[in-house]
């Protein structure tokens, strides 16, 4: 079982990660990737998570590997059932026992007025970011709960407090996710079990690739820190809340976004 000792015997709270399993969903690229890379990078073992794009998952297995990362690859469908159990034994035979989640697998994500909506393209997004949350709580506290120690990090998005036009079922489904995240908080807590939410705002990655340039300079002028994020400010907030820096931390969504949202 990972130690639970101080850094150094300092009686500072370590930011490392040594002995820690953490799976990572939706890892094969973007933030998810970032947030993979930085889980390693402070010592964890490292389970990329994809579904599609396997040529992306490989190049992002063998940049890990590269980097001396301790990690493995696997596929799988992250809102289905028995996927979920599958990918989680799977988990464990290759890296052990998951202590980590952090919940990054996304659907596309169109901006649509609600008139073109219909209700599957709602489901999809609650199958995403409430159903697949629910399974992989469901698979992994068992053992979180055993050692009395685990982290469960939603990747959410600040679009939920700004309120974001022609995004309703995204917002609406972030919404509810941001519930879960404080429920579970709650009911985890007993068992040192914490449960959070990190909430990017835009932050360019490969799938921004063809955005509208007038659309990215509108949203940058905004910013209040004067610069676009990158994917590492949220790998850093991420790998924080996973560390015991962060064991009095639970319940909450931090915006990672240079001060869209103010609260």
């Amino acid at each position: 079982m990972p130690s639970t000792q101080s850094s150094s015997g300092s009686g500072v709270p370590s930011l490392r990660l040594d002995g820690r399993t953490a799976l990572v969903t939706g890892s094969s690229r973007g933030l998810g990737l970032a947030m993979a890379r930085r889980l390693g990078l402070q010592g964890a073992r490292v389970a990329l998570n994809w579904m599609n794009g396997k040529e992306k998952a490989e190049q992002a297995f063998a940049e890990l590997k590269g980097r001396g990362i301790h990690c493995d690859l696997f596929r799988g469908n992250v809102t289905e059932e028995c996927d979920v159990n599958d990918l989680c034994a799977r988990v464990q035979a290759s890296l052990g026992p998951i202590d980590i989640v952090v919940v990054s697998a996304t659907p596309a994500q169109p901006h649509m007025p609600i008139e073109d909506y219909d209700w599957a393209f709602h489901q999809q997004m609650l199958d995403f970011f409430v159903k697949s949350p629910f399974l992989l709580a469901r698979a992994l506290l068992p053992h979180m709960k055993r050692q009395r120690w685990g982290r469960i990090v939603n990747l959410g998005s600040e679009v939920f407090r700004r309120g974001v036009g022609n995004f309703s079922a995204y917002v609406a489904a972030k919404g509810a996710q941001i519930g879960w995240t404080r429920s579970m908080a709650t009911e985890l807590a007993p068992w040192q079990i914490t449960v959070n939410m990190v909430s990017p705002g835009w932050i360019p990655v490969e799938r921004h690739a063809n955005d509208a340039q007038s659309e990215k300079d509108a949203y940058r002028a905004l910013i209040p820190l004067n610069r676009w994020g990158v994917p590492d400010d949220v790998g850093g907030m991420v790998a924080f809340l996973c560390s015991d820096a962060a064991s009095f931390i639970t319940g909450q969504d931090v915006a990672v976004n240079g001060g869209m949202t103010v609260t």
